[in-house]
């Protein structure tokens, strides 16, 4: 999900909480990142490995099924790897950081950002807003309302529609960190799918606002 001024993007109503419980299941202790994953890490070694996020045909059975399997890998420690979806989206797109305030504190760097309570609460929501998405694989229209009312927050603290395509990605990578070899193209494609059906839903939010009103 894009970004949002801190914990206020995701404030509100949450999502339905069908397993909300699963995804704020025992987090493991945060471990320093290694010299390796900083390599993977920086925008030169990655900028463009993952693909653009595609639109297209729902899921089948078999996508449902393997979304599930690997969340249920990520869903076990959703801190520490949401941790690693924000580091990649930062950096990918340094010039996100400024929407992200606290108190009206503005974050000297991503990592004063990523080490922030306020901003580990915010990791917490996103997660749960993914958690949500799986949930509901049978039934995503369920979520429609609450994802187009989470765009229109976005939009007012002034995330732009292109930032969707930069989450995506570190969605993607984020997932190739945890799944390791379990990654297939074939697990790539179903998540390209959700995030596709999540990333319309939320833009409803910018139609009914347009960009510039």
């Amino acid at each position: 999900m894009p970004p949002g001024r801190g914990a206020r993007g995701a404030r509100g109503q949450g999502p339905p909480r069908r397993s909300e419980g699963r995804a704020a299941a025992a987090r493991r202790p945060l471990r320093p990142r290694s010299p390796r994953y900083q390599r993977l890490a920086s925008p030169r070694a990655a900028r463009g490995r993952a693909p653009a996020m595609e639109s297209g045909m729902p899921l089948t059975g078999g996508q449902r099924a393997l979304i599930r399997e690997s969340w249920r890998r990520v869903s076990s420690s959703p801190e520490q790897h949401g941790l690693v979806l924000f580091t990649r989206l930062f950096d990918l797109d340094p010039d996100l950081l400024p929407l992200f305030q606290y108190n009206c504190k503005q974050f000297a760097s991503p990592q004063e950002c990523l080490s922030a309570p306020e901003f580990l609460d915010h990791i917490r929501k996103v997660m749960l807003v993914i958690d949500a998405a799986v949930s509901h694989l049978e039934n995503l229209s369920c979520l429609e309302e609450y994802l187009c009312n989470l765009g229109k927050k976005h939009q007012a603290v002034g995330v732009k529609t292109e930032s969707f395509s930069t989450v995506g990605e570190s969605l993607l990578y984020m997932l190739e960190k945890c799944l390791g070899t379990a990654f297939s193209p074939e697990v790539q494609e179903a998540w390209s799918k959700l995030y596709s059906a999540v990333v319309k839903a939320m833009q409803r939010g910018w139609d009914t606002h347009p960009e510039g009103d």
